[in-house]
């Protein structure tokens, strides 16, 4: 498993901008191998971050990603343009879904039925976060960045960045426990 940044995918740098190209000049079969690749990826940050809005925050990533494709400079930004937009989507879906009732959370594929209270547990922990708290949880721990990463990404300071990391994880903590 090759990785560019933090970020891993099963195909290697060259061939990921093969598919960029190809999806710039509209060739429709690499447009649909590198949706392959970047659905999970957005999926895996989207989803933490939105809870279940997220796989409407994924859809919406990669439509802005489709859609701006061309702008992409340099493909092997590839990865980071898309972290970005996926965070951007997923923070806008959980703002929204803060000011709404709440519901609680789907699974779209219900966990094995041994895992099905830990996955329960878990869910209702993450979603009891405020979004600015999930989104750095899922950055620094799912994501592996770094501080100054995290904060470059989320344009705010390292300390803001350390400090919500704190609050994220004392309060997962606490409802976990």
């Amino acid at each position: 498993m090759k990785k560019e940044g933090n970020a891993s995918t099963p195909y290697d740098p060259h061939l990921l901008a093969r598919l960029v190209e190809g999806a710039q000049r509209g060739d429709a079969l690499a447009m649909d191998e590198l949706l392959g690749v970047l659905a999970p990826y957005v999926g895996r940050i989207c989803g933490p971050v939105a809870l279940q809005d997220g796989a409407d925050a994924a859809q919406e990533t990669l439509i802005t990603v489709f859609r701006g494709i061309r702008q992409l400079k340099e493909p092997a930004a590839l990865l980071g343009w898309v972290r970005t937009i996926a965070v951007r989507e997923a923070l806008k879906f959980a703002g929204r879904r803060r000011r709404q009732p709440t519901v609680p959370v789907e699974w779209e594929e219900p966990p094995a039925s041994a895992d099905l209270h830990l996955a329960s547990d878990l869910a209702d922990a993450l979603y009891r976060l405020a979004p600015e708290h999930r989104v750095v949880l899922m950055l620094r721990h799912v994501e592996g960045l770094s501080e100054q990463e995290v904060s470059a990404l989320l344009e705010i300071p390292v300390g803001t960045v350390r400090s919500r990391l704190f609050r994220a994880r004392r309060s997962f903590r606490s409802a976990w426990g």
